[in-house]
């Protein structure tokens, strides 16, 4: 399991990796939603969700 740090880190790579693609002019709606990205934005989901589930956690480590 990785921790909360590595995911945000992995997170950060990603955002770096489609900044560079939007301001590269080549923005594809098409690709990006059913496309080549479509795996790259389920993946960022994934990691949104470990994330929020480990903050989670330790905002609420009482219960």
């Amino acid at each position: 399991m990785s921790t909360k740090q590595e995911l945000i880190s992995e997170m950060l790579e990603m955002q770096k990796k489609f900044i560079a693609y939007e301001q590269s002019g080549q923005f594809n709606a098409e690709e990006y939603y059913v496309g080549e990205w479509k795996a790259y934005r389920e993946r960022y989901q994934e990691l949104t969700n470990e994330v929020r589930e480990l903050a989670s956690k330790e905002a609420n480590f009482w219960k």
